[in-house]
């Protein structure tokens, strides 16, 4: 997921209340969902450690992620089973190290078959929250295949989104085929062309919630707002 280097503005985070009256605070469309956090990237900028496990206010980025689709059923990781909270389902993509859309592959393939949408979420946005995640489900209406923010160049942070699980299953037999292993290294890009995607800019209070942590300085950045 493309980072964004420049934040014009530091704000201290406050709490933010979810919509009244409607189905799980999320907006009349959407009453239940389920999350797939993706953890299984190489981290070469950070020297191939495990980056997801890396802590960001005391807490490591993937507990973080998890915390904040805490109300998802279930909760999927795709990545490194080490250390993650109880019932939290794990699985790998196939092959380990394929990359993100072997992974979303992997992710949804455990989805219960009446799961309709699902949170789609990198395992290093240490800033993201609960109230964030209300905000996308609440903006997925009917004319959408899913929502994702986007950047202050709107740039679309799809690692931090809400699909509709129907539109994500087609899109990855489109480019499956008929092996699986032709998801290994295949772009986001590639696997959301011809969706219809709802783009959000993020206007709550705090840190932007698409914040993603691809090098140390990142998580110094977010170790700051974090506090």
């Amino acid at each position: 997921m493309p980072s964004a280097r420049r934040i014009r503005e530091r704000r201290t985070p406050r709490r933010r209340r979810q919509p009244e009256g409607r189905p799980g605070g999320y907006g009349c469309r959407v009453s239940a969902y389920a999350a797939v956090v993706l953890a299984g990237g190489a981290a070469r900028r950070m020297g191939g450690v495990d980056k997801p496990a890396r802590p960001v206010g005391g807490r490591p980025m993937r507990d973080r992620v998890l915390a904040a689709v805490a109300d998802a059923a279930p909760r999927i990781l795709v990545g490194p089973a080490a250390g993650v909270p109880g019932g939290v389902l794990v699985t790998r993509e196939e092959p380990s190290g394929g990359g993100p859309v072997a992974a979303t592959a992997a992710g949804l393939a455990l989805l219960p078959g009446d799961a309709t949408v699902v949170a789609l979420l990198a395992a290093d946005l240490p800033l993201l929250t609960r109230a964030a995640v209300g905000d996308l489900l609440h903006h997925l209406d009917s004319g959408s295949d899913g929502v994702c923010f986007v950047d202050e160049a709107g740039r679309r942070q799809t690692l931090c989104g809400v699909w509709r699980v129907a539109a994500l299953r087609g899109a990855v037999d489109r480019l499956a085929g008929a092996s699986t292993r032709a998801l290994a290294g295949a772009s986001l890009r590639s696997l959301l062309y011809g969706l219809t995607v709802h783009e959000v800019p993020w206007r709550g209070d705090g840190p932007p919630p698409w914040f993603d942590c691809d090098t140390d300085e990142d998580v110094r950045r977010a170790e700051e707002w974090a506090r």
